[in-house]
């Protein structure tokens, strides 16, 4: 089974934090940062805010999930960070399919929206 392509050093995800374009909606923010790689790679950040290690958990594989269906429509050669808000607790895999979409969408990151 091939590693799952995310983002998991501190220093990676301040530059994405600093560096890339934010955009955010009810459930979720979203950081792009374009690499000189070509492939593209995802980090997730659920706060101890949101819930307890079960549900952060929950949000980070439904997000994960969600990424890797989406991984061939997305362009290539990005690092994105998605932040969990507080709703995303109470919302299931369509509205977060959905928050995540209309912020590709914002950030002009979909390969079919150009």
């Amino acid at each position: 089974m091939r590693r799952f392509p995310s983002i998991k050093k501190n220093s990676d995800f301040q530059i994405v934090y600093k560096k890339g374009k934010s955009y955010a909606n009810k459930l979720l923010i979203m950081y792009v940062y374009k690499t000189e790689g070509d492939h593209t790679r995802i980090g997730i950040s659920v706060s101890k805010k949101v819930g307890n290690s079960v549900v952060r958990h929950h949000i980070t594989r439904l997000i994960r999930e969600i990424f890797r269906l989406y991984k061939e429509q997305t362009d290539s050669g990005l690092d994105i960070v998605v932040v969990a808000r507080m709703a995303a607790r109470d919302s299931d895999y369509k509205k977060m399919e959905s928050a995540y979409r209309h912020l590709c969408g914002l950030h002009n990151i979909m390969k079919e929206s150009k």
